[in-house]
């Protein structure tokens, strides 16, 4: 049996592991690559094998950098089952079809303004691609038994994260080997802690903040500083938020804050129609989350939905104070860059980024301090003011990975370190030799890894 590493090897998106051996070939995650444009042309490169070839996809959940480049999969001849959760496959039917539409807008608006260097510029897959794609989906239950193949079983474990998240437990020819997927954190005020994870001969760790601890900081009180003294320059408050998990959890704070009244009761828009439908999804996945019912329904209570592209372009009329939440959370696409054009070069409003801003994208480039972004084939100044929360991160940081790896029964003879920038590969490596003097490898794309 081996393992290639096809994403997420030197790099924190474009998640694909493809797993085979003489009997069959089949993929844990299948996610798109973003941020750096080197990363992103990986996305149009020819599959490195013959997507009919591989008889299975596994996900652990429906991050499009873990699950984004399904539709494309199937497009290029994919004909097997992709199985999954059922809260991942909820929000996959919201995830992809959305992340097709806006490849189709890209495009559309490349070849309105002419900035595309290709004529005409073309989608990488579109929302009927996407949809397409989902008649392929099977949905799993957490830790139970799968055997999929001869001599092949997987269990999907909850990691916390988002809804449907999960590390996945695989048994093959005598061996086990644990994929982390995104880890959660132990403490996140919406999602419960990750399972425990058991004794693997092999574990695959992800490693998104491998270098840093998030900060200390109350999120509370920072988004409480953040607003009021936004208000006091009668500005607007942006906050790109991933509209599966970072969006509920922004909504849950604003919503504390308010009933303690620490916060005006000012308009706050929720400018994200699937990340509206990822909000509903909540109510029917009780179980994987610490709110009630009650409390899912009262989160909704200070926030107006805004569904349509009109219903949006009137946001960026009102001129009096407001917090628009709004995808994506990294500014790499999605209505909030036609907010970051209106409001971003006033400095009386602010930017609030609450999750991690992968190396390229435009989020990450604020958290650089440049202060000109090129949205949609145009330079624009950026003076509003910047805040960035490392404390509402939904990723686990290193002491939390450490400690999670920590309650393994028994330790691993092997750990392979994905889903990290560079530096924070190679730093997790320290920190995992330091905690259990085990040397881990930090494998680069395409790298092939064989086991007896």
């Amino acid at each position: 049996m081996k393992i290639t590493f096809l994403g997420a090897a030197g790099t924190v998106t474009g998640s694909k592991y493809l797993i085979e051996n003489k009997k069959f070939k089949f993929l844990i995650d299948c996610g798109l690559f973003q941020g750096l444009k080197q990363l992103r042309l990986k996305n149009w490169e020819p599959f490195p094998i013959e997507p009919e070839s591989i008889d299975a996809v596994f996900l652990t959940h429906a991050h499009i950098d873990h699950s984004g480049f399904l539709p494309m999969l199937v497009k290029n001849g994919f004909k097997g089952h992709i199985y999954c959760t059922k809260a991942t496959y909820e929000l996959c039917k919201i995830l992809l079809p959305d992340s097709g539409f806006l490849h189709e807008e890209d495009a559309k608006r490349a070849n309105k303004y002419h900035y595309s260097k290709h004529q005409p510029a073309l989608p990488l897959y579109t929302q009927q691609d996407a949809e397409y794609c989902l008649k392929y989906f099977k949905t799993v239950e957490f830790n139970q038994s799968y055997a999929f193949f001869p001599d092949i079983e997987l269990i999907w474990h909850r990691a916390g994260h988002i809804l449907g998240a999960s590390f996945i437990e695989l048994h093959v020819d005598k061996r086990t080997f644990i994929f982390s997927g995104d880890v959660g954190r132990p403490n996140d005020p919406i999602m419960k802690p990750a399972e425990p994870p058991k004794s693997c001969h092999t574990l695959i760790i992800e490693s998104t903040y491998g270098d840093r601890l998030h900060g200390e900081e109350d999120a509370l009180s920072m988004i409480a500083k953040t607003v009021n003294e936004t208000l006091k320059r009668h500005g607007t408050i942006l906050i790109p938020a991933f509209a599966v998990g970072r969006t509920q959890a922004m909504m849950y704070y604003l919503d504390q804050l308010i009933t303690q009244k620490k916060i005006p009761n000012i308009p706050i828009y929720l400018d994200s129609p699937m990340a509206i439908d990822a909000t509903k999804i909540l109510q029917h996945h009780l179980d994987e989350h610490r709110l009630s019912l009650n409390d899912c329904y009262r989160i909704c209570n200070h926030v107006e939905y805004v569904n349509t592209q009109d219903e949006s372009k009137t946001l960026d009329l009102i001129k009096t104070p407001k917090i628009i939440i709004s995808a994506s959370g990294m500014l790499s696409g999605g209505r909030i860059l036609h907010h970051l054009k209106r409001f971003g070069s006033d400095p009386n409003n602010t930017i609030l980024l609450t999750g991690y801003q992968a190396a390229g994208t435009r989020g990450a480039r604020l958290q650089n301090h440049e202060r000109q972004l090129k949205i949609h084939g145009q330079m624009h100044p950026i003076n509003a003011q910047l805040v960035s929360l490392s404390s509402t991160s939904a990723h686990a940081d290193f002491k939390e990975l450490i400690e999670w790896m920590s309650q393994l029964q028994t330790l691993p003879k092997q750990i392979f370190i994905t889903h990290g920038e560079a530096n924070a590969a190679l730093a997790m490596q320290k920190h995992i030799f330091e905690a259990f003097n085990i040397a881990a490898i930090v494998p680069q794309y395409k790298d092939t890894f064989s086991f007896d």
